[in-house]
């Protein structure tokens, strides 16, 4: 699985992390994940076409020493599909730079 992954969280930035992550994105039934949806204007032609498949969202697992993103843009809808796939390059950048931000918001600088 690609992941961009931050590691050697202090405890605090767990904390920090999990109140936000709590506030402001969706929690899965699974504990201590997340989903972050992607922004419209970078879904792909197919993605763009699959109706029904969306919204896609990025997955987020934070653990409490590091925080995991899957670069695997999924759906809630089903669990296999032509959509389903690795980030494209916009994809990719603008997840690694929403998590970026988050830290840069919460003065989290590991």
């Amino acid at each position: 699985m690609k992941q961009y992954v931050i590691d050697e969280l202090r405890p605090n930035d767990y904390i920090l992390l999990k109140e936000y992550l709590s506030a402001n994105f969706s929690e899965a039934n699974v504990g201590n994940l997340f989903w972050i949806t992607l922004d419209k204007s970078l879904l792909s032609e197919i993605q763009t076409n699959h109706k029904d498949c969306q919204p896609f969202y990025f997955a987020i697992e934070l653990q409490e020493t590091s925080l995991a993103c899957e670069l695997l843009v999924r759906t809630n809808q089903r669990v296999r599909c032509d959509c389903i796939c690795y980030a494209k390059k916009a994809q990719r950048n603008w997840i690694i730079d929403k998590i970026d931000s988050i830290f840069e918001k919460l003065g989290i600088f590991t």
